[in-house]
Parts: C-alpha cells; sequence; structure tokens
C-alpha cells in the first residue's frame, strides 16, 4: 500500500515521491510517514483527495494559509470519513457565523445537543481519533517536499 499512497501523493503534487515509513506505535502492524511540504495554494486540497480514496487510511493534510487564501486542514478517519476545516495562521480552527448558528438552531435549548453540534462544527470526534496517531517518537524522520515554478 506504501507504493500506491506514495504514487497518489505524487500524481497530486507533480512529482515522484518515496516517504520514509515507521511502525506506526499507536496501532501494532501499521505504518506511519510524516511530510512536510511547500507548494501553491489548493495542493492541500489535491493532497486530501488522492487519499481519500483509500478509506483505511488515517491521515491529515494541513495547509496553512497565505496572503491569498484561508488555511485548510482536512482529516481523515476510516470510521468517520473526512472533515475540512478553515485554519488561521496560528492553526486554530475558524468556525463560520453561519455554522454555529445552525449549530444553535439545531440544538434549540438543549444545552449538551449544542455542546455536540460545537464540537461536530470544530471536528472534535476527527480531533480524538487522530489524536494518538500523530505522535510517534521524537526520532521519527521527516521528510520536506518543496516545489519550486
Amino acid at each position: 500500500m506504501r507504493t500506491h499512497l506514495e504514487w497518489a501523493i505524487g500524481q497530486a503534487v507533480g512529482d515522484a515521491l518515496r516517504f520514509v515509513w515507521q511502525p506506526q506505535p499507536a496501532e501494532p502492524g501499521a505504518e506511519r510517514t510524516e511530510v512536510h511540504w511547500t507548494g501553491p495554494a489548493g495542493t492541500g486540497a489535491a493532497i486530501a483527495s488522492a487519499l481519500a480514496g483509500w478509506r483505511d487510511v488515517r491521515f491529515e493534510v494541513t495547509e496553512d494559509p497565505t496572503p491569498g487564501s484561508d488555511g485548510m486542514r482536512w482529516m481523515h478517519s476510516p470510521q468517520l470519513g473526512i472533515a475540512a476545516r478553515r485554519i488561521d495562521a496560528a492553526g486554530s480552527l475558524l468556525v463560520p457565523e453561519d455554522r454555529i448558528r445552525s449549530a444553535i438552531e439545531a440544538a434549540g435549548p438543549d444545552s449538551r445537543a449544542l455542546l455536540a453540534e460545537l464540537d461536530e462544527a470544530m471536528a472534535g470526534p476527527w480531533d480524538r481519533d487522530l489524536e494518538g496517531y500523530r505522535h510517534a517518537s521524537d526520532a521519527s524522520p521527516v521528510a520536506w517536499l518543496h516545489r519550486v515554478g
């Protein structure tokens, strides 16, 4: 599967890639890789779309904001599917006011329902699912992808 994932991400960024894979401590028998990349706005969406076809793969793709575009974070869990959320320069999720209004309306007077709605708006279920997978050993290698031009 590693080769297929590398190929899919390579197609998204327009370059052949090979990553350094390590055992995933959170799931015996699984592997993980971490890649830092640089590319034009929209590359994160292309990477997330390429990975979304593998429903059994957990991943997180973050595209930092630029002067002309918001940042984005895509999170995928086999149980939850994919979530895409806007982020600010500090990496905090941005919840649009219409989404907050929708949460208030859906919850009505039920404060627990409001908390659940806001938790979903902030991608809480995805965050909790991925948290244990985010941290490997401090010695894990990181690959940097750069695309110029």
